[in-house]
């Protein structure tokens, strides 16, 4: 097996905000693994939030260069999977770029899509949500009015006013909401009062309503709460799923946090297991880790994959929005193609 890889930024089509601050693009690293004539693609999508960088990723995935030749006898992906995390702590990113890589080689290999190669049915249409970050009053109303063909949007919040934010919103759209604080709120009085007017205009869950460090508040939110509370930033990988102890009544699951598609199934078997909901998410990425995820849409009870959408630059094709429904290909592996002119590998 042979692995390259290159740098690239995502544009967005307009600044992105959310509560700790707003971006114009967003660093990614690309992953190809070849075998046999065949190309597995991968990707490391890197927003400050995440915490890892271009050159960290870089130096993980040299690493990963080192040692894959000498992999290549070991019987199932999981198994190159567990060795490559045994690397080093940490680098999610680049461990769910490799991940989607070697998924989509191997299922390639196999002549199925990746789908069909786990074993489960193709994902039939789904709505998703689509984000609308935090701005002015002007421009909320132009991304309204853009995202005409979703029937779900995204609001993000986390401003001086939630209140006023969403009685803003629901002058120009009547569609139901889902709301994402990023940890802004920190008085547990407050978020019940706030998730109560929300339940009250339309709005059908809220993600990540308080800080990580706050868990018995936001256990205390969960217990009192009317609409579904998600965990973002609360829960990267099925061992923090695992210690979540009732704090949330959902979980976003997000390639980048959680090393990829083989440590996502792992998370939704463990929370259908626990009767906790299950929302599918991205962080910003282009149509290569977005159609990843989308294969696991039957899954779950919450969709939120409409990063494509948010770029002018996206270097990938793969799934496709039709009135805001995503629909997965039947094309072998992932179903994701490089645009050749736009990505140096």
């Amino acid at each position: 097996m042979r692995l390259t890889y290159c740098s690239y930024f995502h544009e967005f089509k307009h600044p992105f905000g959310v509560s700790s601050n707003t971006r114009k693009n967003t660093p990614v690293v690309f992953v190809k693994i070849e075998k046999d004539g065949l190309s597995g693609f991968g990707e490391a999508c890197l927003p400050a939030y995440l915490g890892e960088t271009v050159e960290q990723t870089n130096r993980f995935l040299e690493k990963v260069k080192i040692v894959l030749p000498h992999l290549s006898d070991l019987p199932c992906v999981q198994d190159l999977l567990d060795r490559i995390d045994l690397l080093d702590e940490g680098h999610n990113a680049a461990k769910a770029a490799m991940d989607m890589a070697l998924n989509d080689l191997f299922s390639k290999i196999a002549g199925k899509p990746f789908y069909e190669w786990i074993g489960t049915q193709k994902p039939q249409p789904r709505a998703t949500s689509f984000t609308i970050g935090i701005d002015s009053e002007e421009k909320l109303i132009q991304k309204i009015q853009e995202a005409e063909k979703f029937s779900i949007l995204k609001i993000k919040a986390g401003t001086k006013d939630d209140k006023a934010l969403i009685e803003l919103v629901r002058k120009h759209t009547t569609k139901p909401l889902y709301v994402d604080a990023n940890q802004a709120w920190t008085d547990k009085y407050q978020v019940l009062d706030l998730i109560s007017m929300m339940k009250e205009n339309g709005v059908l869950l809220v993600e990540q309503a308080m800080p990580v460090n706050m868990k018995a508040d936001m256990r205390w939110v969960t217990e009192r709460s009317v609409l579904p509370t998600i965990a973002d930033e609360s829960v990267k990988r099925l061992i923090d799923l695992e210690n979540l102890e009732e704090a949330f009544s959902g979980i976003n699951i997000k390639l980048m946090k959680c090393t990829g598609l083989n440590e996502a199934i792992k998370m939704i078997a463990f929370a259908k297991k626990k009767n906790i909901q299950i929302m599918l998410g991205c962080m910003a990425e282009s149509s290569c880790a977005t159609t990843a995820m989308a294969h696991l849409m039957a899954s779950a009870d919450f969709i939120d994959l409409d990063a494509p959408e948010l770029y002018t630059n996206d270097p990938f094709s793969g799934l496709r929005y039709e009135k805001g429904l995503i629909q997965v290909s039947d094309g072998i592996g992932l179903g994701v193609q490089a645009k050749d002119e736009m990505l140096p590998f």
